[in-house]
Order: structure tokens, then C-alpha cells, then sequence
């Protein structure tokens, strides 16, 4: 049988008499008169059916049944202050904590980063490379970068882009394994990328190959990476073609370490999302993190697009 508790104004203002011993020193404290406290004290006592306080000259002192009650009420307050403590620095901590699966760890993410440290100086960003797609309700993360499918089990979330993968290999490969045509690229060794799941893999070379026409490959590749960034070093090291993101190369392809021997891009079957927990737009800089992601993936959209077609 549920036992009805008492008003908390009443329980408030008897725990602040009884830490301070004043009536006067609750009232300031609450923000109340003197007189309002009495009262919700009076009425505390008719609730709870004993009397806390008696009056001993001007100043009040707690009876037995006012000292079991106030070190049990006094207990329940300092949980309540440290819950409010802990809310409070969660939101005006100045770290932002960004998740994303090590496949995934793009270049484009890193000089994103960078660039919110540019314009946003003082409030860091932590990038945690991870398979687990985060409870945002239980674990300390802010934000999700997720690929395909993964990004539907959050209930918010925007898609970002597609990205698209071509084969490129090093300009010293290139030279001594020449491309004429798209086809050519299969007499070469090829360097395969392989995502853990649960997240779909980037295409993979029979893909590509049915995409332009061309025979698929029933033989698999030399080596291959489960991340495609060790991929992609392994292509600039000279062992061979891959089928290189254009998230992941555009620097690579500028500096001349990577060269696409036939502009034959197909894109990725699935978008890269960013996921957000809504507490966390609450606290300072949030909601301006979010929008600055969002910003920086269309701005990465249009000139990965120029430099690609």
C-alpha cells in the first residue's frame, strides 16, 4: 500500500530550519518570510502527525521525532544536490564527445575537428573510434557519426552524404602497372577493403566491375584491410590499386601521393549520418557543434564533387 508523502515545500522548509537552527536564516535562504515558513512547517507537522520543533524561549529546538526525521530528510537533500550538481556540469562542460566507427574515421572528420578548434577555441571535441553505436541515455557520448543502416536505430539524426570510391594507386605503381582502360586495372594487384559488421561494406571490386561493364573478379585480392585508411596506405606504399573514398583521399589525391587512373566513380550504397543526443543541444555550444557538422559535410559535399567530376 502506497503511503502519501508529505508536501515538499513543508519537508523544504523544515530541513532549513533544522540545519540552521533559525527560522529567520531558512526564510532568507528559501527566499520566504518567516511567517510562510512557520506555516509550511505547521502544516508539515499536521501531515507526518508529530511534532519536529518545540519552542524553547525565542528559538526553536527539534524534538526526538524531529531528529530521526531530519537526518533521513537531510540524507535525501544531499542526493538531491548532488543529482543537481551533476546535471549542471554536464551541461556547462566544455568537452564535446564525437563517436564514429574506425572504418570510418575519415580525414574529412579530422579537419573538421580542427576546424571547430579554429573557430570555437576553449570547448575540445573527443573522437572515440568505435564499432558500439552508442546509447546516447547511457554512455558519455554527444554525437554519432554512423554509415547506412546503423544511423535508423537513433531517433534523430540527418543524413550528411554519399560518398563515392574510384580506383587509385601511387604515381610510382601507376607507372610500372599502366591503365589504358577501366578494365586494365584487374591485371594488376588489387587491395581489398572489408568493414566489420554490423555496418555494409564500401563496394567492393566485383561491384565496381559490374557497375562499368566489365568481367567481374572471381578471384580475391592479395591483401585486404578491414580499415579503410590502412587501405589506403597501403596503396601509397605501392601494393597495389584500391578502391580509395573520396572522403578519405581528397588530400592524398591533391598532394599527388594518389592518382585515379580512370574516372570511373561509383558511389557508396548508403549516406554518412550524424546522430545526436537532444540533451545535449541543451548545454553551450551543443546545438552550434551540430549545425557546424552539418555545414561543414555540404561544404565538403560541393568541393569533393568539383575535384572529383
Amino acid at each position: 500500500m502506497s503511503v502519501r508523502l508529505p508536501g515538499l515545500r513543508g519537508v523544504q522548509a523544515f530541513e532549513a530550519v533544522g540545519r540552521s537552527g533559525s527560522v529567520a536564516v531558512a526564510a532568507r535562504d528559501l527566499g520566504l518570510s518567516p511567517g510562510a515558513v512557520s506555516q509550511h512547517i505547521g502544516r508539515l507537522e499536521e501531515e507526518v502527525g508529530v511534532a519536529l520543533f518545540e519552542r524553547k524561549g525565542r528559538s526553536l529546538a527539534l524534538t526526538s521525532w524531529g531528529q530521526i526525521y531530519l537526518q533521513s530528510v537531510r540524507e535525501g537533500f544531499d542526493h538531491l544536490r548532488a543529482a543537481n550538481d551533476v546535471l549542471q556540469r554536464a551541461r556547462l562542460k566544455s568537452e564535446i564527445v564525437m563517436s564514429a566507427p574506425p572504418s570510418v574515421t575519415i580525414r574529412w572528420i579530422r579537419g573538421l575537428m580542427a576546424e571547430w578548434q579554429r573557430t570555437t577555441p576553449g570547448v575540445s571535441v573527443r573522437l572515440l573510434g568505435d564499432d558500439h553505436e552508442p546509447v546516447f541515455d547511457e554512455e558519455q557520448v554527444d554525437f554519432r557519426i554512423s554509415y547506412g543502416t546503423a544511423r535508423l536505430k537513433y531517433a534523430h539524426f540527418t543524413d550528411l552524404f554519399v560518398d563515392r570510391v574510384a580506383p587509385m594507386c601511387s604515381p610510382e605503381f601507376l607507372t610500372r602497372h599502366p591503365v589504358v582502360g577501366a578494365a586494365d586495372v584487374f591485371k594488376w594487384p588489387l587491395i581489398g577493403i572489408e568493414w566489420k559488421n554490423p555496418y555494409q561494406s564500401p563496394p567492393s571490386w566485383s561491384d565496381w566491375a559490374i557497375r562499368f561493364g566489365i568481367e567481374p573478379l572471381n578471384e580475391p585480392c592479395e591483401i585486404s584491410f578491414s580499415l579503410s585508411s590502412a587501405a589506403v596506405d597501403a596503396a601509397i606504399h605501392g601494393a597495389g590499386f584500391v578502391l580509395g573514398q573520396a572522403s578519405l583521399v581528397a588530400d592524398e589525391i591533391a598532394n599527388g601521393q594518389l592518382v585515379v587512373p580512370c574516372d570511373c566513380w561509383m558511389s557508396l550504397s548508403e549516406p554518412y549520418a550524424l546522430a545526436w543526443n537532444p540533451a545535449t543541444l541543451d548545454r553551450p555550444h551543443g546545438n552550434e557543434f551540430k549545425n557546424f557538422v552539418i555545414q561543414s559535410a555540404r561544404k565538403f559535399r560541393r568541393e569533393t564533387r568539383r575535384a572529383m567530376d
